[in-house]
């Protein structure tokens, strides 16, 4: 690419702070036999236990639901419906949800024999030597996997596009992004395909996809999800994985069916007082909230960004909470290439162990021209980069838990405009710079809290004149997914989202 390490960590830096049908809403009930649309996963869950409806009919439904939109929306990355069907036929779907419908990001979640592409030319003809832990355990609650969704090569920027699986459109207007880099994820949920799907967040990944499709998102804290086996954290902590739901309490649920310490973890999460679930019904008390319009980078926001953050704000006083402008500092240059020297240093370990295994030549033949960007400069960066960029990492985190003394929560925007246009943001670019300002510029909020380590939540509050969905961010201190929870469940009754949908559904 004839990039300089400079040039790109001037254009990365910058971008990794911020990462990571038609548009008139519609009944989500509409011609629906089984309910399968009016129901969250929970219900649905309940509908097969009580037996009004089997773990097979929902199946079929939800292929029959995928194999109808994927062709506009292209957020499927691997059909596995030989796999669900085979659970399905075992009655291996017992648990919290039992035999729900399900699909896992085709990105490090791997199920053994099958292939894990990683939104990546490079892994064309990997199968998956193992089951992921977080898989035996979606397994355990009592989902049925039947295929894998769509990620942008190694999960590296806002939006889901890739070479090597097209791009993924957004169900409420098909010329826009469904985010990334979990949008496959989001446009299915969104697409009425499920009702929640596995999503992982290494600089706004589970957030960004959520804004865009209208849906609830929330990054665990560092350690609260398994990661492994083969490695316990993801990008060196940043990344983490959860999921994205219609309904605040699937989520919640989730974490009750997935989180906790696996072999080998290095740390965890503290655990709640009672259930994940339990806590949607438990009010927050009146909370004091930091209303954070300007992110740590100064990049401009949209005045319908703010508008709406602003009314997000009114709605929390009406609920009885505390909320006060205020603006967390921290060298926004310094933090961004720190992420970026992680990621970077990272991927370039996988990509040579996967060019070895496979006898492939890294270059743009598998590569896409951004990815081969970090892989040059992951492959220039030394031990002392890497321990350097760490310890940046440190000081945003103290820096983050001393500003929240004072707080309880930190509102602001998730993104800094609407859903962006499909070709913006995606890997298939020659100017590592532009993109990384376009990237940076685009999500300035969210990538703070991967460094931080904090739970972070993406609520569908919003609609852009233009019919767009729009979400805010609320994030908590380390551990603290409890009180988001309780939260976003009294914003959820408060301003109830789940009874729209995109014309799509």
């Amino acid at each position: 690419m004839g990039m300089t390490r400079r040039d790109a960590l001037k254009g990365a830096g910058a971008a990794m702070v911020g990462m990571t049908g038609l548009g008139a809403a519609t009944p989500l009930a509409a011609a629906d036999p089984f309910g399968y649309l009016s129901h969250d996963a929970l219900g649905l869950a309940a509908l097969v236990r009580s037996r009004q409806v089997s773990a097979s009919e929902l199946l079929e439904t939800a292929i029959g639901r995928a194999e109808a939109v994927n062709q506009d929306i292209d957020f499927m990355a691997q059909k596995l419906y030989a796999h669900g069907r085979g659970a399905v036929a075992n009655r291996l779907h017992d648990g919290l949800f039992c035999g729900v419908p399900f699909l896992i990001k085709d990105l490090n979640c791997h199920i053994e024999g099958t292939r894990s592409g990683q939104g990546s030319r490079l892994y064309n003809a990997y199968i998956a030597p193992h089951t992921s832990e977080l898989v035996r355990r979606h397994q355990a609650a009592g989902l049925v996997i039947f295929g894998k969704t769509a990620t942008p090569e190694f999960g590296l920027t806002g939006t889901t596009e890739s070479i090597a699986t097209g791009a993924t459109r957004n169900p409420w207007n098909l010329a826009h992004s469904a985010g990334g880099s979990s949008g496959g994820a989001a446009a299915a949920v969104a697409a009425g395909v499920v009702p929640i799907a596995h999503a992982s967040d290494g600089g706004g990944s589970i957030r960004i996809p959520a804004s865009c499709c209208g849906l609830f998102g929330i990054k665990p804290s560092r350690g609260r999800i398994p990661m492994g086996p083969g490695r316990t954290e993801g990008w060196g902590g940043l990344s983490t994985n959860g999921a994205i739901s219609r309904s605040v309490r699937d989520s919640a649920a989730m974490f009750d069916a997935t989180a906790g310490l696996e072999p080998g973890s290095r740390y965890a999460a503290p655990s709640p007082d009672g259930s994940f679930l339990s806590q949607c019904e438990r009010e927050p008390g009146a909370l004091r909230i930091a209303l954070m319009l300007e992110p740590i980078s100064g990049s401009p926001i949209d005045s319908e960004i703010l508008a709406a953050t602003r009314a997000a704000a009114r709605l929390c006083e009406t609920l009885g909470h505390h909320v006060t402008e205020a603006s967390l500092r921290f060298d926004a240059a310094r933090l961004g290439q720190a992420n970026f020297a992680v990621i970077a240093t990272a991927m370039a370990a996988d990509v040579d162990a996967r060019a070895a295994a496979a006898g492939l030549t890294v270059g743009p033949d598998v590569l896409e021209p951004i990815t081969i960007g970090f892989y040059q400069v992951g492959k220039s960066m030394s031990g002392t980069d890497v321990a350097r960029a760490h310890a940046t990492l440190q000081e945003a985190a103290i820096a983050s838990a001393n500003f929240m003394v004072d707080y309880d929560v930190i509102l602001s925007p998730t993104l800094a405009r609407p859903p962006a246009p499909l070709g913006e943001l995606d890997l298939n670019h020659a100017d590592f710079a532009a993109w990384g300002q376009r990237v940076s510029t685009y999500s300035p909020f969210t990538g703070l809290y991967n460094a931080t380590g904090q739970p972070s939540m993406s609520v569908p509050l919003a609609m852009s004149a233009t019919g767009l969905p729009l979400g805010m961010m609320f994030t908590a201190r380390y551990g603290e997914e409890a009180l988001l929870i309780r939260l976003a469940a009294q914003l959820e009754r408060a301003q109830p989202w789940r009874g729209l949908a995109p014309s799509v559904v």
